[in-house]
């Protein structure tokens, strides 16, 4: 009797341990699942660049009209400016879709005094701001577009950008050169620590080409002084992508 109850106390014994073993491997795993990146892994960073060249030239330009009270005759005097540029700029070719008014501001003027003892300040008259954006696609028009718009009335002119309308194809290849990079560091990191690479857990990515910026006013009126229109040369762009990738460590 003595014998079987002891035989009975150790397989309860060694059933226990079994469950046991089996809830932590079952814990183990569940938590792996659910939060691999609390797991043991690591990261790696890779960068891809491709050369592209802009196809897009952007340039603001602004027609600022002072008057009096009147604020109808003040509109009206602007608003006839804007619509010239805007028809010229549509003569040119220019799509609908690539004029955007950035701007209109109606503001008072007021009288100014630097003396002491100034009575209160009283508004004088108004001041309108108007800011229209133009997208070129065609850069041999820049010059002639600038040149138009200041004289038809523009009386500011912003930098002109440079920029890349469709970025999928340039960005396309910088990833693909980002992640290869990074999957060959991951592969030397791992060879070099000993240790093996699980799954992939996650990738970051970051990055984008930047406008480049031409020489706002300084170049417009040199634009308007150039007996022939110039050629506008873009340059390139480099479209970075930087991507960051994190592998479950074996």
């Amino acid at each position: 009797m003595g014998c079987k109850t002891n035989y009975l106390a150790a397989v309860a014994a060694v059933t226990m341990l079994f469950f046991a073993f089996s809830a932590v491997s079952f814990v183990t795993s569940y938590e792996r699942s659910i939060a691999p990146s609390s797991y043991r892994s690591f990261s790696v960073s890779g960068e891809g660049k491709a050369v592209a060249v802009p196809d897009i030239a952007k340039f603001d330009f602004g027609v600022i009209t002072e008057g009096g009270k009147d604020i109808v005759a003040l509109q009206e005097e602007n608003t006839v400016k804007v619509n010239k540029i805007i028809e010229f700029a549509k003569s040119e070719a220019i799509d609908t879709k690539d004029i955007k008014t950035e701007i209109y501001n109606l503001e008072p003027r007021y009288t100014e005094c630097y003396e002491r003892g100034c009575p209160p300040r009283q508004i004088i008259g108004y001041r309108i701001t108007q800011r229209v954006s133009i997208k070129v696609r065609d850069f041999s028009k820049i010059g002639a577009l600038i040149s138009g718009a200041t004289g038809r009335g523009a009386n500011s002119v912003s930098d002109i950008s440079f920029t890349i309308d469709d970025e999928t194809k340039p960005k396309n290849e910088a990833r693909s050169e980002a992640i290869a990079r990074a999957q060959e560091k991951a592969i030397m990191i791992a060879k070099e620590g000993g240790f093996k690479l699980g799954k992939l857990l996650s990738i970051e990515e970051a990055g984008g080409a930047l406008p480049i910026y031409g020489g706002g006013l300084e170049y417009a009126s040199k634009l308007m002084r150039a007996a022939a229109t110039p050629v506008i040369e873009p340059g390139s762009q480099d479209v970075i992508v930087n991507v960051v990738l994190k592998y479950e460590i074996r």
